[in-house]
């Protein structure tokens, strides 16, 4: 399917504009993490969620001040409540920061206070339809493990691509994923979603996806550089962006239309692993055509003209031919 026929858009010379644009989104992200912080899930700060369907429909700050009456719930401080899914739905999100002891039977000692504090109130019937504990010792180690994928990861990228291609390619990919994963935090503080396992899971494979764009667009630069040679670096490259562009707008469409159905239609548990998808698969695309292109660029531009092999014996023969001639005429 051909979606642009013989395209010859010129991508390089955005390429400083798309920088500039990158380290904008990514300092604000960073403010707004210093400043607001990033939340995260359970799984990584330790606590218990507990998610309630009540028959009537309570206001947030009802249940908040039913909990908050509760002496086993510390007068109701670090207690998060929200909305859970449609209003509709009449569910309610219940996040303590406090748990039980991280074994046996006190595990579920928040939760059941929680239930207890529910059954003291007068919001009416309801029901517990999940329950979530996490101590504090398994939120470090997730929290470690999390940091440890994603650092292996791009270790295993650098070395991969360094050994298939060259040592330039693999600094233009690694930085274009690292600028990945920048921007996708930077969303995910800007629209307060938690960062979760699932989140965790949907950085990851972004990081796969956005890398194998920048490879499809790598392998073409290489063989357009052996066919090639008398063309700049600038030319190459947006020549190779230029000849996949098809499949990277086919592709890129295509999963973020499924991402986007996965954010709609998934549901609650869903949306932060939906939107991260939806933000990464559009920075990926972005970075493979403009970022990991343009740190190839700035590491070859200014290096000797390339020119064709066959050149210096040319320029051999007729130096020898010369000679030839001169000897000739003196004689």
């Amino acid at each position: 399917m051909q979606i642009f026929k013989h395209p010859n858009f010129n991508f390089v010379k955005y390429r400083w504009h798309a920088l500039i644009l990158s380290w904008i989104v990514i300092g604000a992200g960073l403010v707004t993490i210093f400043t607001a912080g990033l939340p995260r899930g359970v799984e990584f700060s330790g606590g218990t969620i507990v998610i309630v369907k009540f028959d009537a429909t309570p206001s947030v700050q009802q249940v908040r001040d039913a909990l908050g009456r509760h002496q086993g719930l510390t007068g109701g401080q670090g207690i998060v409540v929200q909305r859970y899914g449609d209003e509709a739905a009449r569910e309610v999100l219940i996040r303590l920061p406090e748990v039980g002891v991280e074994q046996g039977a006190g595990i579920t000692k928040t939760a059941d206070a929680v239930v207890a504090a529910l059954n003291a109130s007068s919001l009416g019937k309801f029901t517990v339809i999940g329950t979530q504990v996490v101590g504090p010792v398994v939120g470090k180690e997730l929290t470690r493990k999390g940091i440890l994928a994603t650092v292996l990861s791009l270790a295993g990228l650098l070395a991969y691509i360094a050994f298939r291609f060259r040592f330039s390619f693999a600094v233009g990919a690694v930085v274009a994923t690292v600028h990945d994963l920048l921007v996708t935090v930077a969303f995910l503080a800007f629209f307060r979603y938690d960062m979760t396992l699932n989140v965790i899971a949907a950085i990851l494979t972004v990081t796969g996806y956005s890398t194998n764009d920048t490879i499809v667009i790598f392998d073409r630069v290489r063989e357009n550089l052996k066919t090639t040679r008398r063309d700049s670096i600038l030319q190459t490259v947006n020549t190779a962006i230029n000849q996949t562009l098809n499949r990277t707008v086919l592709t890129a469409g295509t999963t973020l239309l499924t991402a986007v159905a996965l954010f709609v239609f998934g549901g609650e548990v869903l949306k932060g692993f939906a939107f991260t998808m939806i933000v990464g698969v559009i920075t990926g695309t972005y970075s493979s055509v403009f970022i990991a292109a343009a740190i190839v660029t700035f590491w070859r531009v200014k290096g000797a003209p390339r020119v064709p092999a066959a050149v210096p014996a040319v320029a051999a023969d007729a130096a020898a031919r010369k000679k030839n001639n001169r000897k000739h005429r003196a004689s």
